[in-house]
């Protein structure tokens, strides 16, 4: 009985993936507009602070996703 109830605080105690994936996909989704922007425009992004907001954004995504699967496995 009590190894019945270790397994299941066991399971319990497994974090969602869900958070990875939602993350993930944002990522993947910022990444297929980016692209299909710089595909589409010769002078995208048009300035420099563009190009900073740009970056930075996908800095954070990336971060962001790294965090989430760090999280989930830990």
């Amino acid at each position: 009985m009590v190894n019945a109830f270790l397994v299941l605080a066991a399971d319990k105690a497994e974090k969602s993936e869900t958070i990875f994936f939602v993350i993930g996909c944002v990522f993947a989704a910022w990444a297929i507009l980016i692209g299909t922007l710089g595909m589409r425009s010769e002078t995208f992004p048009k300035d420099r602070g563009a190009a900073t907001a740009v970056i930075g954004v996908s800095v954070i995504l990336a971060a962001a996703t790294m965090a989430a699967i760090i999280y989930v496995l830990n």
